[in-house]
């Protein structure tokens, strides 16, 4: 249930930053939900990859990488789902930086403790 709430806070999220953002377009909330499940997975299957690839460089920038890699997926997103569109990698950059402060500030909130 916990997976079904984030995935839905998630496309609500996408939504609202694709609402407000210039660069940013999305067909409907449908595409957003499965914007959010194509994150979610990507997260969980590619970024871990091209974290452990990139090590060297993630060490040499401080960390400051992960961004960059964060942005990649969002553009990875992009190429997958019909419906979302990017114009540019600076505004994939700045897209997953919202949504990563977005989702850390929600789902502190909406855990059980």
């Amino acid at each position: 249930m916990n997976l079904l709430i984030r995935i839905l806070l998630t496309a609500v999220i996408v939504l609202v930053i694709a609402h407000f953002l210039p660069g940013v377009s999305i067909a409907n909330f449908t595409t957003s939900i499965i914007v959010a499940i194509v994150l979610a997975l990507l997260n969980f299957i590619v970024k871990p990859i091209l974290v452990i690839l990139t090590l060297p460089i993630t060490i040499i920038t401080l960390g400051l990488f992960l961004l960059i890699i964060n942005a990649l997926m969002i553009w990875f997103c992009t190429k997958i789902v019909d419906g979302f569109v990017i114009h540019n990698f600076l505004t994939a950059l700045l897209f997953s930086l919202i949504l990563s402060v977005s989702q850390s500030i929600l789902f502190s909130l909406s855990d059980d403790k």
